[in-house]
């Protein structure tokens, strides 16, 4: 009796498969939701492109905030924005107890909002190092 070889398994793949339209509607919700993190006085934004490298999401927004307080309601307020301007729903929010990490998780956009110490400690651009950095900031604006 011969045994059989097993089937090949297919390679995982790293890329979402998403429509141009659909990465520049999270781009856009993106952008958004770290100048509304600016505006609220959060430092340090930065907005990363993940759709050619990461199954978890086209866009990643990193912000530090001043205050577990203030964390927590710029989250509510990009929470909001998201779905009442952007048609985006909050797939799931967490940290918001505690307010040193909380992330407003919209699927494709997924917004991270620190305090200090916790974004040093988790040092996610260090994790997404070779995802692009995309411009935020308003034209003319000063450089935060």
């Amino acid at each position: 009796m011969v045994a059989e070889e097993p089937e090949a398994l297919e390679e995982p793949t790293t890329n979402i498969r998403i429509t141009p339209e659909a990465l520049e509607r999270g781009r856009h919700l993106a952008i958004e939701a770290a100048r509304l993190a600016s505006d609220r006085h959060c430092s340090d934004i930065v907005v990363l492109e993940l759709a050619d490298r990461s199954p978890i999401a086209t866009h990643f927004v990193i912000a530090t905030g001043t205050s577990n307080q203030q964390i927590r309601a710029v989250a509510q307020e990009i929470a909001d924005y998201g779905e009442a301007e952007k048609d985006f729903k909050v797939y799931n929010q967490a940290g918001l107890q505690d307010g040193r990490w909380v992330v407003v998780d919209f699927v494709d956009v997924i917004v991270h909002l620190f305090d200090g110490e916790f974004r040093n400690f988790y040092d996610l651009e260090l994790l997404w190092g070779d995802a692009p950095k995309i411009e935020w900031e308003r034209p003319g604006a000063p450089s935060s």
